[in-house]
C-alpha cells in the first residue's frame, strides 16, 4: 500500500507547518476538575477562553481553538503506563516568547519536569494539575535542522540554554501569542511498529526520526506533528472508556490528502465515522483521531 511522500523543508518552520498536508487542530482532554484546569491553562499558559458550553471549555489564541477541556467528573485517572497523552506541545513564535514564559513560570512557582535542546527546537516541559504533559517550545530555522544519511531529521536531548532564552525575552509574559499553535502531539503507545503502520502507512505521515523507544512523524517536511513512545507504556492494551486525559486529537487535513487517506483506511477495513465532513477513526489504542478538512 503506497503512501504519499513529502517535500523536504526549504523555508522557515512557520511556512512548513502552514503548508503541510496535516496540521494539529484542537486537542481535547477529559478532566475531572474543569474549573481548576481552566484557570491553569488561562492564567499560567495564557490561553484565552473562547467559549464555555455543554460542560466543555474551549481555549485558544487569536481565532484558533487549541485546547478543549471536557468535564468528566467521574472519569478514572489514567495510569502512567497506559496508552494516551505524553504531552501537548505548544509552539511559540520566537525564543523571546519562550524566555518570557520561563520568567513568568519562575515568578509563579511553576515546577518544570524538564527542558532540552533537541537541535531542531528548544523546549521545556511541565504537567497540568491532573498530570497531562505539556511541552512549550520554539523551533530553530528549518535550514539549521541536521539530516542523517537516510534523510531523516537528527534530534537529540542536549542541555537547554535556559539563561540564553531568558535573556532573549523582550518583555513580560502577558498571554499566549496570537501566532502560537499546537505544533505537535506526543503519545504514549503500546508498540512502535503498530503506531507506524497506523500513522505512517494509513494516515500518510513520514517517518522523520527514529529514536530509542520513540518514533517521530511529520507532514510536509516538518520535524514532527505526531510522535509516539513506549518509554512507560510498552505493551499497553487498548484504552478503556471513561479515562481522564486525551479524549481526541483533531488533525486539519488538506482536501487531496483527506481523500487519499479515506481510500487507504477503507481499503484496510478500518472503521470510519463520518461527522459533518470530518472522518473519525481510532488508532490501535482506541485514541480517537478526527480528520477535519482544512479551510
Amino acid at each position: 500500500m503506497a503512501k504519499p511522500t513529502s517535500n523536504r523543508p526549504q523555508v522557515g518552520p512557520d511556512r512548513v507547518l502552514a503548508e503541510a498536508p496535516y496540521r494539529i487542530g484542537a486537542v481535547t482532554l477529559a478532566v475531572r476538575d474543569l474549573d481548576r484546569l481552566t484557570r491553569f491553562y488561562r492564567d499560567l499558559l495564557g490561553l484565552d477562553i473562547r467559549s464555555e458550553a455543554d460542560s466543555a471549555v474551549r481555549l485558544g489564541t487569536g481565532d484558533a481553538t487549541l485546547l478543549v477541556l471536557r468535564h468528566s467528573p467521574n472519569a478514572r485517572p489514567r495510569q502512567p503506563r497506559e496508552a494516551g497523552l505524553f504531552h501537548t506541545a505548544f509552539l511559540l513564535p520566537g525564543r523571546g516568547d519562550l524566555g518570557a514564559w520561563l520568567r513568568h513560570a519562575e515568578e509563579h512557582g511553576v515546577a518544570l519536569t524538564g527542558g532540552a535542546d533537541h537541535l531542531v527546537s528548544e523546549a521545556v516541559y511541565l504537567d497540568d494539575p491532573e498530570g497531562n504533559g505539556i511541552e512549550i517550545y520554539v523551533d530553530r530555522p528549518a535550514s539549521a535542522w541536521q539530516r542523517a544519511p537516510d534523510g531523516t531529521v537528527v534530534m537529540r536531548n542536549e542541555r537547554l540554554d535556559r539563561a540564553g532564552l531568558v535573556a532573549a525575552a523582550t518583555g513580560p509574559w502577558s498571554e499566549m501569542p496570537a501566532a502560537a499553535r499546537v505544533g505537535h502531539i506526543h503519545l504514549q503507545v503500546g508498540d512502535l511498529d503498530a503506531a507506524e503502520r497506523f500513522y505512517a502507512s494509513l494516515l500518510g505521515f513520514d517517518v522523520m526520526c527514529r529514536y530509542p523507544g520513540a518514533l517521530f512523524l511529520g507532514s510536509g517536511g516538518y520535524h514532527h506533528q505526531l510522535a509516539g513512545n513506549v518509554w512507560n507504556s510498552r505493551g499497553a492494551a487498548v484504552r478503556s472508556e471513561g479515562l481522564t486525559g486525551l479524549a481526541e486529537v483533531a488533525l486539519l487535513v488538506d482536501g487531496p490528502t483527506l481523500a487519499s487517506t479515506r481510500d487507504r483506511l477503507r481499503e484496510a477495513d478500518v472503521v470510519l465515522d463520518e461527522d459533518g465532513g470530518a472522518l473519525v477513526v481510532r488508532d490501535p489504542w482506541s485514541i480517537p483521531v478526527r480528520l477535519v478538512p482544512a479551510t
